[in-house]
C-alpha cells in the first residue's frame, strides 16, 4: 500500500509539475510547472506584434517578478485578462521560460489560470 501511495505521488509531480512562487520560478526554466503569486496589473499591447497580453505578477512593469502572457490569437478566451486578475492572487500552469531575464508562462486557455 506504501508502495503505491509513493508512486500515485511520484507519478502526480511528472505528470502535472510542481508549483513554485513567482521567486522561485527562475530556477525551474523548462520545467511544466505552476507558479502562483498576486497580479499586480497588466497591459494589452493592442498595436504590438502579436497583440499580446502581460500580466504581471508581485510587482508592477517594470519591476514585476513573474509575466503571463497571452498572445492576441488567444486573447478571446479570456476576459479582458489585464482588469479581471488585477489584485488577485492567482496560479497559472504551464512551461516556465524567460524573457529578458525574467521568468513567465504563455498562456493559450483560460483553464491555465486559477
Amino acid at each position: 500500500m506504501k508502495k503505491t501511495l509513493l508512486l500515485s505521488f511520484i507519478l502526480t509531480g511528472i505528470l502535472f509539475g510542481s508549483t513554485y512562487t513567482t521567486t522561485e520560478a527562475i530556477e525551474h526554466i523548462g520545467e511544466n510547472a505552476t507558479v502562483c503569486g498576486t497580479v499586480f496589473g497588466g497591459y494589452y499591447g493592442k498595436k504590438l506584434r502579436g497583440q499580446p497580453t502581460f500580466i504581471n505578477l508581485d510587482g508592477s512593469y517594470p519591476n514585476q517578478i513573474f509575466t503571463i502572457v497571452i498572445w492576441g490569437s488567444d486573447r478571446y478566451k479570456f476576459s479582458v485578462p489585464e482588469v479581471r486578475y488585477t489584485n488577485k492572487k492567482i496560479c497559472v500552469s504551464g512551461i516556465i521560460d524567460s524573457y529578458k531575464g525574467k521568468p513567465q508562462i504563455v498562456v493559450k486557455n483560460k483553464s491555465q489560470i486559477n
